[in-house]
């Protein structure tokens, strides 16, 4: 597996838990065996392909023995190669988000070597990569698994897959595909009515910052801001849905970095400015609450007209993406089966 950051290291420890359940299955035992660890710096492996000396149990176990491997990283050449080799089926789990691992896919599933990854850089960049992708994979041995590029923990694209193949149709998709985004405007333009009183005092900058200081955006939040992350969920749902989306700036995003602050130097400098802009979203706070609604940043996919749009809606308070609480994340799926009451999907991304 590669990618050890926070992903990677909960990864391992499901994998632990995994191996022990899955090998003592009363029926059809199987045996999870990790030959390969790596991070951007380092790898640890097995030359025989024997199962690593290390206790996944431990983080320090596995952590200390790639701290101290004196093995660089493996090109992706090498690293096809060996995983190819090994003498039993084969995955590579990427927790890494690399545009050129990901970009590298359709040579490991060519070998029969299946992907598993919430590494969204291969599956929203151009369709012609997406192609390929897919038509590497099933026939040559090697399968796709990337549920975790929508909605992480959620079961966004497995519903969204159910839907089709059992003959549904899928009118429109909407909903929050950011926990980031959703924090913000959650506590930006509350619909609890306790807090209507604070309601007029809350700044958007404000929010940045605390959602910063909780760990909910990127180091720096013009990574989030930008709304690229949710363009790239949005793409992956509408071409598994069927529109063959060229890329994610293909289509209408409304990015909440101000043009003047594109250029700031650092996450902070852009933090320190960004009160100077708060003007313009207090104006759209107070539009929405004179009309009795909310804002939130929602991202939209119209099968009918095949549009994909992602930007700040102002919406009722009866909407159910209004009413989410904290950083969850809600997805509604609006098909022929459950027409206009639509599939909701909601929890924490």
């Amino acid at each position: 597996m590669t990618g050890l950051g926070g992903v990677g290291t909960q990864f391992i420890s499901q994998l632990s838990t995994l191996q022990s359940r899955l090998s003592s299955r009363p029926s059809h035992p199987v045996t999870l065996t990790l030959v390969l660890l790596a991070r951007s710096s380092k790898v640890l492996f097995s030359e025989s392909y024997r199962a690593l000396t290390i206790d996944l149990s431990s983080p320090s176990s596995w952590q200390d023995a790639l701290s101290s491997s004196s093995q660089p990283p493996f090109s992706t050449t090498r690293l096809v190669e060996y995983l190819s080799n090994t003498p039993g089926r084969c995955i590579l789990v990427d927790n890494t988000s690399s545009e050129d691992l990901s970009s590298s896919y359709p040579l490991f599933l060519k070998k029969g070597i299946s992907i598993v990854t919430p590494n969204k850089k291969g599956f929203s960049g151009t369709y012609a990569a997406w192609t390929d992708i897919f038509s590497s994979a099933g026939s040559h041995g090697g399968y796709v698994f990337h549920e975790a590029t929508v909605g992480a923990g959620l079961p966004v694209i497995s519903t969204l897959k159910d839907l089709i193949e059992t003959g549904d149709e899928v009118e429109k998709i909407e909903g929050v595909f950011s926990g980031t985004m959703s924090f913000l405007f959650n506590n930006f333009m509350s619909t609890d009515e306790s807090d209507d009183s604070e309601a007029g005092m809350k700044k958007f900058s404000d929010e940045v910052k605390k959602a910063k200081e909780l760990g909910y955006t990127e180091p720096d939040p013009r990574d989030d801001l930008n709304g690229l992350d949710v363009a790239r969920k949005l793409t992956i749902l509408a071409r598994l849905a069927g529109l063959e989306v060229e890329s994610p700036t293909s289509f209408e995003v409304e990015s909440l970095i101000p043009k003047e602050l594109e250029s700031c130097k650092s996450g902070d400098e852009f933090l320190s400015r960004l009160p100077e802009f708060d003007g313009a979203m207090d104006k759209r706070k107070k539009d929405a609450e004179d009309s009795g609604r909310v804002l939130r940043y929602v991202g939209t996919i119209d099968m009918k007209k095949k549009e994909l749009k992602v930007g700040i809606e102002a919406l009722s308070r009866s909407h159910p993406v209004a009413g989410l609480k904290g950083s969850d994340n809600i997805i509604n799926f609006y098909t022929k089966r459950y027409g206009d009451k639509p599939l909701i999907i909601q929890g924490a991304g």
